[in-house]
């Protein structure tokens, strides 16, 4: 029985096949796939099926083509040249070194970000360069998907009127100029990394860019039609759910993967995400039901959202009882600043934010960041952060900074990607205009794709022959080459 004990079961053993180095381990790189596909299944098809049917009918193609042209633009371009801007070699403390990842000597070797060794003041190693048990192939796939998702989470703020031309030349140009600078600056090894910023997952990197960025985007391209603004019912409710219960169960992936390894961190940082997405959803839907007498389904999915942006920052750092805390908050604060302050605030009213990316993302990444800094449990931070007895500052000693830090990330996010996507969408106007033309604007899908999403008419709405017009019979054979035409 002793002497049995000792062999190492052959599954478990390296070098059974030279496709099994003995710095691999299984299970870590089956969980890191499992958990990048499932942040792409987030987008494709979560998003792209939320998206055309959230909107008005004659917006459900081209809205949903936005978030699918994105990620496969995102694809090609990150392993061209972003993937090493974002997680390679320093070039500057906010930036790496452009480069490609596609060789595979670099791909099959173990995973390392070579940038995260964290030093002592003394330049005494604190923490040491990290390096998943798993090879490269996978952590370019991984990181490449939360690019991809962090470009259509921001196309939401401009659906129903950006060109898709322009479209076409945004996505490359801000993933390369905004994208990168924040996952370096925060998680590749750059100055906020060192300097001990927390964001587990994204609070940052990806919703308070998406949210900021695509708020500017929609200042640049200017406001749907007045007929869109005033009337913009879903096409489809029970869709938009579907695309929004991929996009919460995916958000096992989002946040337990970013441990980059199966462990315990991984474990609570899944369990937290749900905890504060559940309460999150419920105190949205509570609100509509006090205020306005009905339950949306849509506010509803608007909560979960802001629930799971919320806890993204520090979905490993704090406890359960906090994850519940920061899912009141998520589901009250962006509910506030979506239905009262927005409706009050004058620059609010006149920017467009088709989806109100800005509350439901940039105000709820923010606050995510900015309670982790409060609830970051300093056993928790020992397993996943660079920088040794971090803690948040309800557990005293150096808490109270660690809120500071926190603020001073998030402003960075901000500045950075207020003024780069405000360049990139004056640059790219000279050459392209940024809005569809008054023709498209009306007509839609049909005018910008000559692809329609349902043989109907209608935009989602109720037959009302006040409204719609009479058909009979004798109608059924005429020639119709756009939804609104119909109407």
């Amino acid at each position: 029985m002793t002497a049995n004990s000792s062999v190492v079961p052959l599954a478990y053993q390296a070098w059974t096949t030279p496709a099994v180095p003995d710095w691999l381990n299984k299970g870590d790189n089956a969980w890191q796939m499992i958990s990048a596909t499932l942040v792409g299944l987030q987008s494709v098809p979560g998003l792209v099926i939320l998206y055309g049917s959230i909107v008005k009918k004659k917006w459900a193609v081209n809205s949903a083509f936005m978030a699918l042209y994105a990620f496969a633009a995102v694809v090609i371009c990150w392993v061209t040249w972003a993937y090493k801007m974002s997680f390679g070699y320093k070039l500057l403390p906010f930036w790496g070194k452009a480069g490609p990842a596609l060789g595979q000597n670099f791909l099959i070797k173990q995973a390392a970000l070579p940038q995260t060794t964290h030093h002592f003041h003394n330049n005494t190693v604190e923490t040491p360069e990290a390096m998943p048990f798993y090879p490269m192939a996978s952590m370019v796939w991984f990181q490449c998907v939360f690019a991809a998702i962090t470009l259509i989470l921001l196309a939401g703020s401009v659906l129903g009127r950006m060109n898709i031309k322009a479209w076409m030349a945004f996505v490359p140009l801000w993933l390369t100029f905004s994208y990168t600078v924040g996952a370096f600056s925060l998680w590749g090894g750059g100055f906020l990394f060192h300097w001990g910023v927390m964001d587990y997952s994204g609070g940052y990197v990806i919703h308070l860019s998406s949210g900021i960025a695509g708020f500017t985007t929609a200042y640049w391209v200017g406001p749907r039609s007045t007929r869109d603004r005033e009337r913009f019912p879903p096409n489809n409710v029970l869709l938009m759910l579907a695309g929004a219960g991929l996009l919460w169960m995916g958000w096992a992936g989002f946040n337990g993967g970013d441990p980059y390894t199966a462990n315990i961190d991984s474990s609570m940082a899944v369990l937290n995400t749900n905890i504060c997405a559940a309460t999150s959803l419920l105190v949205w839907t509570c609100l509509d039901v006090i205020f306005f007498k009905k339950p949306s389904v849509i506010g509803a999915v608007q909560g979960m959202i802001t629930g799971l942006v919320c806890i993204t920052p520090g979905a490993g750092l704090v406890q359960g009882w906090a994850a519940i805390v920061m899912g009141i908050l998520s589901g009250s604060v962006p509910w506030f600043t979506m239905m009262i302050v927005h409706k009050r605030s004058p620059i609010l009213q006149k920017i467009d934010d088709t989806l109100g990316v800005f509350h439901t993302h940039a105000v709820a990444g923010l606050l995510g960041g900015m309670l982790t800094g409060l609830f970051a449990e300093p056993e928790l931070c020992a397993l996943f952060l660079p920088v040794t007895n971090s803690r948040g500052g309800v557990y005293g000693g150096s808490g109270g900074i660690q809120v500071l830090k926190q603020l001073a990330g998030g402003a960075f996010i901000i500045g950075w990607n207020l003024v780069v996507t405000s360049i990139i969408c004056v640059v790219i106007n000279f050459v392209i205009p940024l809005r569809m033309s008054e023709e498209q604007l009306l007509i839609g899908d049909d005018a910008v794709h000559g692809e329609e999403a349902y043989a109907l008419w209608g935009d989602g709405e109720t037959y009302d022959s006040t409204r719609h017009g009479y058909s009979d019979d004798n109608n059924r054979n005429n020639t119709s080459t756009g939804a609104t035409q119909v109407v």
